[in-house]
């Protein structure tokens, strides 16, 4: 299924879990990964940006449970490289902790 702009209710994307901070020599316990995810509500895209919140409501799948959260900003993503962040397993982009993506083709 084609990614779609702006996402809608019931889309089904991915998450970006956090894992724990970052230590000084780059690794992590347990390192940021992407999560299976359904949007649950949309905020107002149509708004510039700054003056709306453009992100989504997201029921986050995890192997242990699930969490709701309200608000989680999109994250369009930067070329792998070595900054700590999350990799798609079948992707090469690196997203941020916190945000939501659509997956990777």
């Amino acid at each position: 299924m084609a990614a779609h702009w702006p996402p809608h209710v019931g889309d089904t994307v991915h998450y970006v879990a956090h894992g724990t901070p970052v230590r000084p020599d780059g690794t992590q316990a347990y390192p940021s990964v992407c999560r299976a995810a359904v949007v649950t509500q949309v905020h107002d895209w149509s708004a510039p940006a700054g003056e709306s919140d453009h992100g989504v409501g997201l029921a986050v799948l995890n192997p242990t449970g699930m969490f709701f959260t309200p608000r989680v900003p999109g994250a369009p993503g930067d070329p792998a490289g070595d900054a700590p962040g999350a990799r798609c397993h079948t992707g090469t982009r690196v997203y941020l902790g916190g945000t939501w993506h659509h997956p990777e083709d």
